[in-house]
Order: C-alpha cells, then sequence, then structure tokens
C-alpha cells in the first residue's frame, strides 16, 4: 500500500485575503470550483505542485456555532503549525518581508536550524526552517 498526502486543508477567514497572501509566498491556484455558497479553492508551490493546500473557510458541514469556534481559534493561531523548507531562511525571510508578509519572529539561529515566524490574516500561524546538518542528522 502507498499513501501519499495531496491535500492538507487550513482555515480561513476570507478566500480571497487567503489566495492574494499565498500568492505573495509564490503559490498559483490549482483548483477553484464553486457550487452555490460553497468553493473549493485550492493552492499548490511550482517546487511541490502534488501537494495542495485547500484555502477553506469554515461552514458546510460545521453548523453556525462549530463554524464560529473554528474561526474563532484560527484568529488566535491555535490550529495551524505549518512549516515550510528552505535552502536559505535569512533570504527567503528577506524577500517575503519585500512582499509584505509581516513576521512574529524575525529569521535566527536556533538550536534546530534557522527559522522564522509569520501569520496569515486569518491568524494561522506559518514558519520557515533551514535545517542545518547538525539538526538533519539527529
Amino acid at each position: 500500500m502507498t499513501l501519499q498526502l495531496r491535500n492538507a486543508t487550513l482555515w480561513v477567514r476570507d478566500q480571497d485575503e487567503a489566495l492574494e497572501f499565498f500568492r505573495k509566498l509564490g503559490f498559483d491556484v490549482s483548483e477553484d470550483v464553486k457550487n452555490g455558497d460553497y468553493r473549493w479553492l485550492a493552492v499548490a508551490s511550482k517546487e511541490q505542485p502534488e501537494l495542495a493546500v485547500v484555502l477553506a473557510k469554515p461552514g458546510f458541514p460545521m453548523d453556525e456555532a462549530t463554524a464560529e469556534h473554528v474561526a474563532n481559534a484560527v484568529a488566535k493561531g491555535m490550529l495551524s503549525a505549518i512549516v515550510f523548507t528552505t535552502d536559505d531562511c535569512f533570504s527567503t525571510y528577506e524577500e517575503l518581508k519585500s512582499k509584505g508578509i509581516e513576521f512574529t519572529r524575525p529569521a535566527g539561529e536556533r538550536g534546530y536550524g534557522v527559522d522564522a515566524a509569520f501569520r496569515d490574516p486569518s491568524g494561522n500561524e506559518f514558519r520557515i526552517l533551514q535545517s542545518t546538518p547538525q539538526s538533519a542528522n539527529a
């Protein structure tokens, strides 16, 4: 049996706002299907097109109260911790800053590598990580 990850869902407050944010990260739309009020919007990077991030607005099939709880948890940064890898964290940090990405933690050396942290407009937390030789072997 072979399993491969195809989609990962990220809850967002506003799909168009999330799409604009992901375009700054270098992602392209891989799927955008509308069915009434429902929208399936997925983005993928050019470097990893087989793995899409579904930008989903809390709603169907959730009831209204659950959708509101999910949206509130996302806004507090409670429902995500997505890590991107890069070969040069400092350069990636500077490039993303120049595109308007606001960082919550600047690029810096840590015991596990070089990383930086930022959030999207919905509150989701992201990190960019450059593994160092010693962290890659741990």
